[in-house]
């Protein structure tokens, strides 16, 4: 009976774990290091403005920013436009599973890189 009330462990979970911690912390890496190049956070506002070789470039580097974007904005929608509380729970959503799928991607790639 005790067996059956422990959680399981698999692999398939510390998998997903592992990209979604990765997909975050990627988010973050790269959103500090445009902050770092640049005066300011980077912003869905890039595929906007400027010319059009700078959009394209811009869209990579928001695909994976958009974690950390998506969260951002909406702490700061939360607290300055008094968002409900079910809207900032649907973004976080949102942005959890966008950053398991960068982190897959990442994952993925220091898979092949490393030949593990």
């Amino acid at each position: 009976m005790v067996e059956a009330l422990q959680p399981a462990n698999s692999p398939e979970i510390l998998g997903f774990l592992f990209a979604l911690a990765f997909g975050f912390a990627v988010a973050g890496l790269f959103a500090s290091g445009y902050r770092l190049y640049g005066e300011h956070f980077p912003s869905f506002h890039l595929l906007e403005v400027g010319p059009m070789a700078a959009r394209c470039a811009a869209v990579p580097l928001l695909i994976f920013c958009a974690p950390f974007l998506i969260i951002r904005n909406t702490l700061l929608g939360r607290r300055i436009e008094r968002r409900p509380a079910q809207f900032v729970m649907v973004a976080m959503v949102i942005a959890g599973l966008w950053s398991l799928m960068s982190g897959t991607v990442v994952v993925m790639a220091l898979q092949a890189l490393l030949n593990v």
